[in-house]
C-alpha cells in the first residue's frame, strides 16, 4: 500500500503574506496563537523540540522526507497554489524537492483551484487564510485576496509547461506511467483543460496526465457536481464523511439571513472521532469500491487556530485508534485492488491534522502509520 500524505508547503515567508498578515506571517503565528477554548481544549500545538521550521531551508524538507520514509509516508501530496498565470505562490518547497534528487521522497501536486480569501468571508473557494483576531477588521478590505483565473489555451499551456519540470522528475509520482496531478474543483472547463494537458503530455514524451478529482460528498440537500465515472477519483477526509454539509433547515435559515444582510453566529463544532472514521470505513467497503476510487484517511482535527468559534473540532482522537482505523482501510483498500490511500495530512498544524511529532505526543501517530502497514 502506497500513503501518500498531504503537504501543507505554507511555512515560509512569501510576498503575498507579508502583505496581507504582516512581515514574517507563516502559519506557525496562527499556531502559536491557538488558545484553548473550552475545558480540556489542546491549544496551542508544539513541535518537538519546538520545531518551527522553515522549508525554504533544505536541511528541514530532507528532515520531513527522511522521518516520513522511516515510519511508513511513501510520498508527499503537496498543495498547488497556482491562481493565475501571474500569480503561482509557495512554490519553494516543492522546488527543493525536485531540484534535489538525493531527497529521498515520491510526491504529487494536488491543486487547490479556486480564490484566495479571508477565512470569515461567504465567497466560494479557497479558503485556508488564517483567522483575523482583530474583529474591527472583519468586515473591511477585499474579501477575495487573489483571483483564481482558469483562462484559456494558451494560459492551461503556460501552467502545464511549469508544471512539466516536476513531471519529468522520477520521483514525481505516475499511474499508468503518467503522472498525477489532483484537482479539487471539477467543472466541464477543468475537464477541457484536462483533455488538452493529455495531448501537450504526449507531444512532450509522457504517456499522458492521470488527473485525480476530489470525489467530496456534501449531502443530499446540495447539488452535486457530476464527475463522469471513467475519471479517477480520491475521498478527500474527513469533511468527505459529509459532517461540512448544512442540513435543509440551515440552508434556508441562511439564505434568509443573505437576504437580510444578516451574518449567522457559528459556534464550534464538535464531532465525535470514532463517528466519522466509521463512516469513512463504511462507506470504502460499501459504497466506494469503483476501481477509479481511491480511499482518504485522516489522523485527527481541530481548525480553531484558524477559525476561532467558528471551527470544527472532531474529539477522540488518539494514536491508538488511528493505528485501528486505519489498519482497516488499508485492509479494505487491498481487498478492493487500491494502490493508494491519501491521508490528511503530513503538517496541518492550524487544523490537528499532522503526522510531524509534537511535545505531548511525540512520535506516536508516526508510530501508529507504521505499525499499521505491517
Amino acid at each position: 500500500m502506497n500513503v501518500f500524505a498531504m503537504y501543507l508547503p505554507q511555512y515560509h515567508c512569501i510576498p503575498e503574506n507579508d502583505a496581507f498578515w504582516g512581515k514574517g506571517f507563516t502559519d506557525w503565528v496562527t499556531v502559536k496563537k491557538a488558545k484553548p477554548l473550552f475545558n480540556g481544549h489542546w491549544q496551542p500545538r508544539i513541535p518537538l523540540g519546538d520545531n518551527y521550521y522553515d522549508l525554504s531551508e533544505i536541511k528541514n524538507i530532507r528532515w520531513q522526507a527522511r522521518i516520513a520514509r522511516e515510519y511508513g509516508v511513501s510520498g508527499f501530496g503537496i498543495y498547488h497554489y497556482w491562481f493565475n498565470n501571474d500569480t503561482n505562490i509557495l512554490t519553494k518547497p516543492a522546488e527543493i524537492i525536485k531540484d534535489h534528487e538525493d531527497i529521498d521522497i515520491d510526491y504529487f501536486f494536488a491543486w487547490d483551484n479556486g480564490n484566495w480569501k479571508r477565512s470569515w468571508s461567504n465567497v466560494q473557494g479557497n479558503d485556508w487564510a488564517p483567522l483575523m483576531e482583530d474583529s474591527t477588521q472583519k468586515t473591511s478590505g477585499p474579501q477575495i485576496l487573489i483571483p483564481y483565473v482558469l483562462g484559456g489555451k494558451p494560459d492551461w499551456k503556460n501552467h502545464f509547461e511549469y508544471l512539466l519540470t516536476f513531471f519529468r522528475d522520477s520521483r514525481y509520482l505516475r499511474i499508468d506511467g503518467k503522472p498525477v496531478f489532483v484537482i479539487y474543483n471539477y467543472s466541464p472547463q477543468i475537464k477541457l483543460m484536462a483533455d488538452y494537458w493529455d495531448e501537450l503530455a504526449q507531444k512532450s514524451g509522457l504517456a499522458g496526465v492521470c488527473v485525480i478529482y476530489r470525489n467530496i460528498e456534501r449531502g443530499k440537500f446540495i447539488r452535486k457536481t457530476i464527475i463522469p465515472e471513467s475519471e479517477f477519483r480520491y475521498n478527500y477526509e474527513p469533511i468527505f464523511t459529509g459532517w461540512n454539509s448544512p442540513t435543509l433547515f440551515q440552508r434556508v435559515r441562511n439564505r434568509l439571513y443573505k437576504e437580510m444582510g444578516v451574518r449567522p453566529q457559528k459556534g464550534i463544532r464538535r464531532l465525535n472521532y470514532d463517528k466519522v472514521w466509521n463512516d469513512i470505513l463504511q462507506n470504502a467497503a460499501k459504497k466506494y469500491n469503483e476501481k477509479n476510487i481511491f480511499h482518504g484517511g485522516f489522523v485527527s482535527y481541530d481548525d480553531t487556530p484558524r477559525r476561532g468559534v467558528r471551527g470544527t473540532i472532531i474529539e477522540g482522537a488518539s494514536p491508538e485508534k488511528f493505528n485501528r482505523y486505519f489498519s482497516k482501510l488499508i485492509e479494505i483498500s487491498e481487498k478492493q485492488g487500491k494502490q493508494y490511500i491519501f491521508l490528511t495530512a503530513w503538517n496541518e498544524w492550524g487544523e490537528g491534522a499532522y503526522m510531524e511529532p509534537d511535545t505531548r505526543l511525540k512520535y506516536k501517530y508516526l508510530e501508529a502509520l507504521h505499525d499499521a502497514q505491517k
